[in-house]
């Protein structure tokens, strides 16, 4: 029987849907619950990773340190996670995460920019972590493009590299494409996460297993940017239904999330006119609030924002287009009228 890592992003990916206002609390009961249920692993902090509470990103409900310190002190056996990206997240935001038991670091970057993320790489190395590769916003790169800047990630280190659909926007063929090739050349494992924009994260996810990844994410109740990400309990229902093994209790991961995060959830997860926009257009999907924002704001359709800024081929950290995008939307409209 093949066994599946799963890395579960609730607590991480999966404060975007809550506007990142999960308290160390909520949190702490969250990660036993994981804890309890044999999940592998868990990412935790800010949607945007270390350094994303801040004015361009959202302000989260308390700081990093509350939440690193909360979720350690539940955790039995299963390994604390963070995610990282230069420029957002630092080296020292990292040796203060580690003080709280982080066992594993994602470095992520655009998908052309992997030596952005090359010393945070190697200190992670240096310290006896578990260091991940995570290219974001796979659909803008040929497959060819991701095996060479997965091999840089290998080159500095990485323990694994994982092909990442920001904006949920590939298909499965997309997938099987990426992962194939990058298995194929890469001497670590490869790992896949998923967004559920075009409403294809479980089957892509299951593509990717069938490509060869061997770590895979997912959130309870699909929580996540944009649409969300794979949601754990079908996932982990549809890995046994075809003889994977997850290490994970399903019931308690049913129980958890009837029981504990729906009645946390702010909104229905779900696929609608903006957040399938994002996986039309190959928008970054941290950008679905700012884009409704700013839509409200100026009076134009978020959908109308988010597919200009797919064409542009806007990554994160470009948040301060929206507004520049908006604008111009609005003062077309004026032109029209």
């Amino acid at each position: 029987m093949k066994s599946i890592r799963i890395i579960d992003s609730t607590l991480r990916d999966g404060m975007h849907a809550v506007s990142h206002q999960f308290t160390p609390e909520q949190m702490a009961i969250i990660a036993s619950k994981l804890d309890e249920a044999g999940v592998d692993t868990i990412e935790v902090g800010h949607g945007d990773g270390l350094g994303g509470s801040s004015i361009q990103y959202g302000f989260s409900k308390a700081t990093e340190t509350e939440y690193f310190k909360a979720v350690s002190q539940v955790l039995k056996k299963t390994k604390l996670a963070v995610l990282l990206i230069p420029g957002i997240g630092t080296v020292e935001d990292l040796e203060s995460a580690m003080k709280y038991g982080v066992k594993t670091v994602r470095v992520a970057t655009h998908v052309t920019e992997a030596d952005a993320g090359e010393q945070h790489i190697k200190f992670a190395k240096s310290t006896g972590l578990e260091a991940i590769g995570f290219l974001m916003m796979s659909h803008m790169a040929t497959p060819e493009k991701i095996l060479e800047q997965a091999k840089k990630f290998e080159s500095y280190g990485a323990d694994m590299v994982y092909v990442t659909d920001s904006a949920g926007a590939m298909l499965p063929s997309d997938i099987k494409a990426r992962i194939e090739l990058v298995r194929r050349e890469l001497s670590v494992p490869i790992g896949f996460h998923a967004h559920n924009n075009l409403g294809l994260a479980i089957g892509n996810t299951l593509a990717a297993i069938e490509a060869g990844a061997t770590s895979v994410d997912a959130t309870v109740c699909g929580l996540g940017a944009g649409a969300g990400n794979s949601q754990l309990e079908a996932l982990v229902a549809a890995l046994h239904k075809g003889g994977y093994e997850t290490g994970i209790d399903l019931y308690k991961l049913m129980d958890m999330s009837r029981d504990v995060v729906e009645k946390l959830m702010h909104r229905p997860q779900s696929i609608n006119a903006d957040t399938l926009a994002i996986g039309y257009a190959g928008a970054y999907g941290s950008f679905l609030l700012h884009s409704r924002r700013a839509a409200e704001k100026f009076g134009v359709d978020a959908r109308d924002i988010l597919m200009e800024l797919g064409r542009r081929k806007t990554v994160g950290g470009q948040e301060d287009m929206i507004i520049d995008v908006a604008i111009e939307l609005a003062n077309k409209n004026k032109q029209g009228q």
